[in-house]
This record gives structure tokens, sequence and C-alpha cells, in this order.
């Protein structure tokens, strides 16, 4: 059998884990759905329907949310739950039955895990470049067929042999080899044409020693959150999780601010980008679904791709300049965060930066600071910057920091601590804590291009920084209106005094 045939799942996003043959006598096949929420445009979910139709079973969809991460907390929970609703919700008249579990307490995630394998006659999870609590026991050896699957971005992970150094360098790379897999999408309505015999409910003990989650818990109710082990000291934000959320979201974008995104992007009061990191993160809507949807919209073929791999941002598409802008960075920056997180176990570390930025930060590592802050200074939005604290303040009450900010105020976080080590264990944590988008392998690009991943030495050698880039806030101000900016979010802090 060729299995690299079921589900049409090419062979570079399939890694099999336990390489035996499925369990005949297995009640369904399943499906451990940890990082691509969805029921739409996912390789993983197209493998597991597959399966289900070879063998003849039941499909089971097991959607988790594990506790007892680092930074677990409502704000992420509920946006989770958010989209766990959606999928039931769009589950219900769909030839699979969908389960959502809850973590209760860590370690149950990975009991679940072992009766699904115990059950089941196939295995079918997520591919992730970072590891989640939710993973940790897939890699553990099951006595079932387990496989992974990745739908993380339009480039396979396993496409690269190495982390890329620059987004040029990556994106000459792409230029190269992504031709062949935009041909290859996954399925926009995988459960078309498909009949599958289906599970009314989800057999014993599983319901009783891990029940499904409530109503309550799916709808975010605080009475709900406030029971489970995470930290409740991260109230969530206005923004709506899930996939009917994100698609709204995308919609809104392609019709409305596409035309005006390379132009006002940078603009903290135009608020112009597309704030779907988050969704992309959680995995509620597919890099596929708007790269198809964008190209249906641009009347794009395949052969207006351009010939030559330049490694230049505009030009090689054959799309409008506001298409190229945004693909640049849903696809360039996005996937070049996923290709170093596949390659580099240590993406997290300071020791992961290029040897020109550790040397340079070593060697002004004692210039005096003007100001040092503590991490609950940083954390409260009380230095002595207005701009500085507006964009904290952004973090901490929306889940969110305009994409240019984001970058100044991590160049104001070196600047403000003791060390570039202390600086980027900062950031982690405060973006960790409170972005939407936190633990992302695209955040951690971006706080670590503050202290020089992907980028090369700037003259002039400045004090702490050495030939890192330099910001300032004044600078930030002449070049983007930011005066509105800073009254709205400082006057929300004054209105909560």
């Amino acid at each position: 059998m060729e299995t690299e045939a079921i589900g049409r799942i090419p062979s570079t996003r399939l890694r099999v884990l336990v390489d035996r043959q499925p369990r005949q006598e297995g009640a369904f096949v399943a499906y451990w759905m940890t990082a691509a929420r969805r029921l739409r445009w996912n390789f993983a979910l197209d493998r597991a329907i597959g399966w289900a139709c070879q063998l003849k079973r039941p499909l089971v969809i097991i959607e988790v949310l594990p506790c007892g991460g680092p930074w677990d907390c409502d704000r992420h929970h509920r946006f989770v739950l958010q989209g766990m609703r959606d999928n039931k919700r769009q589950a219900a008249g769909l030839p699979a039955l969908y389960y959502p579990y809850v973590e209760c307490k860590p370690g149950e995630c990975g009991e679940l895990f072992r009766a699904i394998c115990d059950t089941a006659c196939a295995v079918v999870t997520d591919d992730y470049p970072i590891a989640s609590p939710a993973m940790t026991w897939v890699d553990a050896g099951a006595a079932v067929r387990l496989e992974k699957v990745d739908s993380n971005g339009l480039l396979p992970l396993r496409a690269t042999d190495r982390a890329f150094p620059t987004a040029c360098a990556f994106r000459r790379f792409l230029q190269q080899v992504l031709r062949e897999h935009l041909l290859t999408a996954p399925k926009a309505s995988p459960f078309a044409k498909v009949a599958l015999p289906r599970l009314s409910w989800m057999p014993a003990p599983i319901p009783g020693r891990w029940p499904a989650a409530s109503e309550r818990l799916l709808a975010g109710e605080p009475s709900a959150l406030a029971a489970l082990p995470i930290d409740h000291g991260v109230p969530p934000v206005a923004t709506v999780g899930g996939p009917v959320a994100a698609g709204t979201r995308w919609k809104t974008f392609l019709s409305t601010q596409l035309a005006r995104y390379p132009t006002l992007r940078n603009q903290p009061e135009a608020d112009a980008t597309s704030r779907l990191s988050a969704y992309l993160h959680f995995g509620h809507i597919s890099a596929h679904e708007i790269f198809h949807t964008l190209a249906k919209r641009e009347r794009w073929t395949p052969n207006r791709l351009g010939q030559k791999p330049t490694g230049r941002r505009s030009g090689w598409w054959g799309m409008s300049q506001p298409a190229e802008a945004f693909l640049d960075q849903l696809v360039t920056w996005r996937e070049l965060g996923l290709n170093f997180c596949e390659h580099r176990a240590d993406y997290a570390d300071y020791q992961s930066l290029p040897e020109w930025a550790k040397s340079t930060l070593a060697k002004h590592q004692r210039d005096k600071r003007p100001y040092i802050y503590s991490i609950e200074e940083f954390a409260s939005a009380r230095t002595h910057d207005r701009l500085w604290n507006a964009a904290q303040l952004q973090l901490v009450s929306e889940g969110y920091i305009h994409n240019y900010l984001r970058m100044l105020w991590g160049k104001k976080v070196l600047e403000w601590t003791p060390s570039p080590q202390e600086a980027v264990r900062i950031m982690i944590e405060l973006n960790n804590r409170y972005a939407l988008d936190g633990q992302d392998p695209n955040s951690y690009s971006g706080i670590f291009w503050i202290v020089g991943r992907y980028d090369r030495p700037w003259g002039p050698e400045r004090p702490i920084f050495g030939t890192v880039r330099y910001m300032s806030s004044e600078n930030t101000a002449r070049k983007v209106r930011v005066r509105e900016y800073i009254d709205r979010y400082l006057a929300q802090r004054a209105g909560r005094c």
C-alpha cells in the first residue's frame, strides 16, 4: 500500500513515528488535533480521513487543550476554547465525532493519548516545530500506527535541510523551490463526498475518565476558567478566537485593507495590518487558505511566477504590489521562523545568535545604561518613555503590539537592561505571557531579530548596541505618526486609576 497516497499527503509533509500496519480491530481512526485547530485546509485532517476511508472505520477528532505550560493563562485558553466551540458546531453535521478535551490537571492529556492509542486503528497528529505539552507523549512509542503531518506553511518543514541565516537567503531558496509546492494544497472541504461510519459517542471508559469539555468551558465563562490550574492574572481580551473569527478577519482585511497595506502597515495609528498572527499561531486559519483566496482575487496563475530566484521582496509572485508586500510577511518571514525552529532546538537561547551579534554585544555589555528597569516595571509600563509605555499597554490590554512598534519595544528593552541575555529573557517572558501569538516561531524570530538574528552589522558602532541595529523613540516618532496612539493607550491606564 502506498501510504503517501492516503489522503493525498505529500511525502515531505508526513513523518511516520510508529511504522506498523493499522490495527484492524481498532474502533476508529483518531486525529489528535494540537496545532492545526481547524476542519478545513488541513493536511493532517485529510490524512486521517484517508485512513478512515481506507479502513472503513469511524473518524474521531480529539482536540486537546493541556495545562501546565509556563504561560498558560485565561487569555490564551479562552482564545483556544472559542476555536474549540467553533469546531464542535461545524463538526455537528460531518461524518466524524468531534471530542474537545481540556486538561484539568497536568498529565491528563498523556493518559488520554495512551487510551486513544490502545483503542484506535491508527493515530494522526499535527507536526509543529515547537514542542508543546499536548505533544509531549506523541513521540513516546505507541503500540499503534502513529503519524505526524505538517500543515504549517506553503513550504513543508522538511523541504529544507538547514536553518537560513537571513530573510534574503531564505527568500531566494523559496523562489527556487516553492513553485512545485504551491500546486499541492489541503482540501478546502475535506468531508465533501466522504461517507464514513459514525460514532455517536466516545467508547468507554474514555468519557468517564476524560470527559469532554462542557459548554460553559467552551464558552470561556469566567467561573469555568477559574477552575483550571492556569494563570488567572492575565485576563482574556476582546479579540475573539476561532476559525469563524479568523475567516471574518481575513475577509475584512482582503476586501478593505489590503490595497493600503504597503503604505500604511507601519503606521500605528492607521491599524492597517492583518492581525492574523494569533489565528495562524493557533491554527485557526491556514496559510494555504489565505494564499489561495488571495490568488483567486488577484486572478493569479502559477505561470506568472518569476523564473529567476533573485531574493527580492517584490516582483517574483506576479501579483499586485499590495499582495506581494503581504505575501512577503505571510510566507517569507513567517516561514523563516518555522524553518529556524525546525532545524535549531536552541531557537529560544541567546547562544543561537550569529557570532557577529554575540561578539559586538559582549564587547559593549559593560557599557553604562541610561536606565535600568526590572521585569515588573516593564510589565506595568512604568518607564520614562511614553511611546514604549503605550506599546506595552497595548500588549497587556489587547495581546498585541503594532508590528513596527514591537521592534522599537524590543530595542528599548535591550537598552534598559543590564545585559543582552537578560533583555532576551525579559522579552520572551513579556511576549509569551501577554501576546496572543506568544510562543510562536514568528514571535521568536521577532525577539531575536532585536539582538541580531537574520540581520547584519550596522554602523556607526554605538554604546550598548555595538553594531546591532539601533532604534530610538525619537526617530520612530519622526518616521510614523504616534501622538494619538500614545494618548489612546496612556488614557486607558489613566481611566483605570
